[in-house]
């Protein structure tokens, strides 16, 4: 298959297109500049600089490829991409897999694909966007993922200690996060391209759900642990991220092990952080 794929040059990008390179797709990657284009050579995909905004670049390419995976999923981006890819696809089998967030569902401990939402100030801008997706008649998936993490990056990089700095919670650090490493994550995105479903989503968590404290004491290194207030995480982060961040949220990711046939097998986020693979 050849696959017209945004964000290649980002953190699920990238593992997204390693993973359909692994798969023995061919990829099409739009990027902003020559050493994006040159990371996605270097990956085995290949890349035209341009911009995602570009509707003329986007229908193009969405036409001349067999399936579009997004990424590059921002509250900019989203309207006009979204808008010429469906306009493109509308009326033929090929996919289209789009990316959302766990921060969507709000609080909850079981959250599922049908389980109501309540977004945070921070991803609100995604449910009207994300409504017009699952209304078109092309064939979409929208892909929902938890925390993610793996390779070093990702939010939980933010709670890695170097025995000198404390590492600050976000609140008290009860809240638990449901989780997914990064490459585990990009398997499903190829899974998802292949299901090609009608109105599709898919949860990406692997049912692992630690708490933050636990978290930051996995990747603290032995730096100090230090709990705050709302209002102190909320003044220091931002209200917006740090309100996202406080959300109490599990999933088991049940669905995308059985309709999609997942099995995520990387170590969780306690012990990636705890075996040294995060260094501040």
């Amino acid at each position: 298959m050849h696959v017209f794929l945004t964000g290649a040059s980002g953190y699920i990008g990238s593992s997204v297109l390693r993973a359909l390179v692994a798969h023995g797709h061919e990829v099409t990657a739009v990027v902003r500049s020559d050493e994006k284009a040159q990371r996605v050579r270097d990956a085995g995909g290949h890349a035209v600089v341009g911009d995602v905004t570009d509707a003329d670049l986007v229908e193009r390419t969405a036409r001349e490829t067999d399936g579009v995976v997004h990424t590059a999923s921002s509250e900019e981006v989203d309207p006009v991409l979204t808008t010429t890819v469906l306009r493109a696809l509308e009326g033929t089998p090929k996919p289209f897999v789009h990316t959302g967030g766990i921060f969507t569902f709000g609080n909850s401990t079981d959250i599922s694909e049908q389980s109501p939402i309540d977004p945070p100030a921070l991803t609100a801008w995604r449910v009207a966007n994300e409504a017009a997706v699952r209304a078109s008649s092309a064939r979409t998936t929208i892909v929902a993922p938890g925390i993610v993490y793996g390779r070093g990056a990702g939010i939980p990089a933010m709670f890695v200690g170097d025995d000198e700095r404390e590492v600050r919670l976000v609140g008290d650090g009860s809240q638990r996060w449901t989780t997914v490493h990064i490459d585990d994550l990009g398997e499903l995105y190829v899974l998802a391209l292949h299901r090609a479903e009608q109105d599709g989503y898919v949860v990406a968590a692997t049912g692992d759900n630690p708490t933050l404290r636990e978290v930051a004491e996995a990747g603290a290194h032995g730096s100090a642990v230090v709990a705050e207030s709302v209002d102190e995480s909320r003044a220091r982060l931002g209200a917006d991220f740090a309100d996202a961040l406080l959300l109490h949220q599990e999933a088991s990711g049940a669905h995308a092990r059985t309709a999609f046939g997942w099995d995520p097998t990387r170590p969780s986020l306690v012990e990636d952080l705890a075996d040294g693979s995060y260094v501040r």
